[in-house]
């Protein structure tokens, strides 16, 4: 059998190993083709057949990616997918698809009498020998459900602390969140970095998006009702959603800490807000016809006389970070914007950014079937769905929390904002769907 050397397995495999990342939803470099990776740090946690190597690794000199190697003489069909290539006559492939390694690797972590540099604290018991199965496509991370539990191995790590875990241990207890169980930690380094963080895992969650977007099929397939006549109409959800969101911005508040601010920093942030729309509009040109509106909206935030509160909030909510149980609404993924650097999202916020970014993605889910449609009478169908949504999310947080319309000045700021990011976004990455965000800040000229 060859010996493994783990801190070779990425440089052997070379060109293989990039191709691969390449095609990885995690790779966070599009539109660029990598030249050079090399091992940052590497440990064996199985030796033998199967081996696993886990493995921190750059590409072009980038902070490295998480990555498990399986190693195999012979790959059963149902990992087949996941092969990178071949060293030395066995087959390397990505171990989070086999559930045999993955089970032996939670087992180990579970031991804590390794060598091998990582260790597993426990929130709370959890059981051993558990074979898992790995969730569906995700964007930034990988996901492992381990019976009642669920591993979120972060493919990109970041150093130092761990906004995700660290709010979700502030709040630990809130029902609005999945329980925090254990937190998976790299020690081979002076300052230790958090690769994943297990969480008590809900076999009965819906994703809020397919709920909304079910909702707005519905709407759309009937000809002569109107959003509230409609069996799967969402207004009643959008509500007890509001109110979820506001209990968990009073809990971050009280857990975390809040201050007020007032007219210099609000003012700081008009002028991220102009910045920012000066680099959408040198690379959208549709957007300069709404620039004197834009700028307008901003510069009101400048006449605000009150203070203001911040504080920690969850920084990237949409109907994709929020999950209905039976129990009610659960939000997920305190990471924070992807876009933003640790200390960008570390920054206390308006609770008002998020409500802000979740009527934004209302509209993105009453829009989302009709980039391309001209069809006027499905896109009044598509607004009507929206306003009502919208309007029921916020009162429903207005249950628990100060009234978005009472702030209507910063809130529309702030949506407009968010918009101007998803036209750039949607630009560079989907263009089809760049009407949605541009036919949103037309409506609220």
């Amino acid at each position: 059998m060859t010996v493994i050397r783990p801190a070779e397995v990425a440089e052997d495999l070379g060109d293989k190993l990039l191709r691969w990342l390449v095609g990885q939803r995690f790779f966070r470099t599009k539109g660029r083709v990598p030249t050079s990776v090399h091992t940052v740090r590497s440990s064996v946690l199985i030796d033998g057949d199967p081996a696993l190597v886990h493995a921190m690794v750059s590409v072009d000199g980038g902070d490295p990616y998480q990555l498990l190697f399986g190693i195999r003489d012979h790959v059963p069909d149902h990992v087949a997918h996941a092969v990178i290539g071949s060293l030395a006559g066995r087959t390397v492939y990505d171990a989070a698809a086999d559930p045999d390694l993955m089970t032996a690797l939670l087992d180990h972590l579970l031991a804590g009498d390794s060598p091998s540099g990582l260790r597993f604290e426990a929130d709370q018991p959890i059981e051993r020998g558990v074979r898992p199965r790995q969730m569906g496509v995700e964007q930034s991370n990988t996901s492992l459900v381990y019976g009642l539990g669920v591993l979120k191995l972060y493919r990109q790590p970041e150093q130092g602390r761990s906004r995700d875990v660290d709010l979700h241990r502030a709040l630990a207890g809130n029902p609005h969140i999945a329980t925090p169980l254990g937190v998976l930690t790299d020690e081979r380094v002076d300052t230790p970095v958090v690769l994943g963080f297990m969480q008590r895992f809900l076999p009965d969650a819906v994703e809020g998006w397919a709920m909304a977007t079910a909702s707005v099929r519905d709407l759309l397939a009937e000809g002569d009702l109107h959003a509230d006549e409609v069996g799967g109409d969402f207004a009643g959800e959008a509500g007890r959603l509001g109110a979820a969101v506001a209990e968990v911005h009073t809990a971050l508040a009280a857990a975390t800490g809040h201050r007020m601010i007032g007219t210099e920093e609000l003012g700081s942030e008009v002028d991220a807000m102009h910045a920012r729309l000066d680099v959408v509009l040198g690379e959208v040109p549709a957007l300069v016809p709404e620039e004197t509106m834009l700028r307008a909206a901003f510069d009101a935030v400048r006449g605000i006389t009150g203070a203001v509160p911040i504080h920690q909030i969850h920084g990237d909510l949409h109907l994709g970070q929020v999950l209905r149980t039976t129990a009610g609404w659960i939000l997920i993924d305190f990471e924070g914007e992807p876009g933003a650097t640790p200390e960008q999202r570390s920054v206390p916020r308006s609770p008002l950014r998020d409500v802000a970014a979740m009527l934004r993605s209302f509209d993105y889910a009453a829009f989302h079937l009709l980039p391309g449609d001209d069809d006027r009478q499905r896109a009044a169908r598509a607004t009507e769905w929206s306003d009502r949504n919208r309007a029921a999310f916020c009162a429903g947080y207005a249950e628990v929390g100060q009234d978005p319309g009472e702030q209507a000045v910063l809130l529309r700021a702030l949506e407009l904002d968010k918009a101007v990011y998803e036209v750039r976004y949607e630009h560079h990455n989907r263009p089809d769907w760049a009407a949605i965000p541009l036919a949103a800040i037309q409506r609220r000229a």
